[in-house]
């Protein structure tokens, strides 16, 4: 008989999967932690009772003493839990950023090629998510946070709080890992985990991380109908080779600037800031004959005979 952690776990797997289209192999990302650990054990025992089979992957960063043997222990735990198989993968922690953002995406690198891949973000990882994007003024897409599904990576774990998942794992007897990492004030995260959140809880009277991740489910769904908006602006609009002012000048600016977003990043445009968008949008809503905005990668949106354009410009000497 399972305890009331465990089933609650097995839920949210459960729930997850009913609305997707799952393939026969399920993968789970593991770690070790409780999280992970939690979600494998849910994942076996719902996957095996609707004919699945499943691997869980993990991850061995390479980044602390006796990793390999953290990773070890934690394939091992995953078959312990039911899974059919259990899979190491090394990852190369390089590229720019903190270590916190390489670590991430080398992980997401490495768990890449499947056709979904279960993530134990919780609910607590969601508050911290949103409060991240809060304070960097990132925009209704950040504050959106994590989406349950966003292919190939899967989250069933988003509505459960990170308390479950621990009491979840007591309750199967088995230990989690916990990854020094986590503990470490350095990254930012953890603050926002041992000290924000805590904060706001005791000032708020509780119940903040299920509220943020309240805030996020409705704002994801606010975003995806003003992105539905914004795609057929875009069809009417042209296209990629250049945008109708015409067509654009009557539309809020809300759905505008998804409009713009999409033309410039379908363009070939990268790291397009709040600041560049808004740029490219004063050519639209605030046209007094300026000139063109320059954006990265050596590209310039222009106004020419009434149409949006996206020209390549020449490096200069020196860069």
């Amino acid at each position: 008989m399972t305890g009331p952690a465990v089933a609650a776990v097995r839920r949210a797997v459960r729930g997850f999967l009913e609305t997707v289209d799952a393939p026969a192999e399920l993968c789970v990302a593991v770690s070790g932690g409780a999280d992970s650990l939690a979600l494998a054990e849910a994942t076996a025992y719902v996957g095996h009772h609707r004919g699945h089979v499943v691997r869980a992957l993990v991850v061995d960063h390479g980044l602390q003493e006796g990793s390999a043997k953290i990773a070890f222990d934690a394939a091992a735990a995953a078959k312990s839990l039911g899974v059919d198989e259990a899979e190491v993968r090394r990852a190369d922690v390089t590229g720019p950023g903190g270590p916190e953002a390489a670590a991430r995406k080398a992980r997401y690198r490495t768990l890449a090629g499947h056709a979904l891949v279960l993530l134990g973000h919780t609910l607590d990882d969601q508050a911290e998510t949103v409060l991240l994007g809060l304070g960097r003024g990132s925009g209704p897409r950040s504050l959106a946070g994590m989406r349950p599904h966003d292919p190939p990576w899967g989250r069933p774990l988003l509505a459960v709080p990170r308390a479950t998942t621990r009491a979840a794992c007591a309750e199967l007897g088995v230990e989690p890992w916990d990854d020094p990492h986590n503990a470490e004030p350095r990254f930012t995260r953890v603050r926002l985990r041992t000290e924000v959140l805590p904060l706001l809880e005791d000032v708020l009277n509780g119940g903040v991380a299920a509220a943020l991740a309240r805030t996020a489910a409705q704002l994801r769904e606010d975003n995806e109908a003003l992105d539905t908006m914004a795609d057929t602006i875009f069809t009417r609009a042209g296209g990629p080779d250049g945008l109708d002012v015409g067509v654009l000048e009557p539309v809020p600016a809300a759905v505008r600037r998804r409009v713009l977003r999409r033309w410039l990043l379908a363009s070939g445009v990268r790291e397009l800031t709040d600041a560049h968008l808004r740029a490219v949008d004063a050519l639209v809503a605030h046209w007094r004959g300026q000139g063109g905005v320059w954006l990265p990668g050596n590209l310039e949106a222009s106004r020419c005979r009434g149409r949006l354009c996206l020209t390549s410009q020449p490096t200069t000497r020196g860069e």
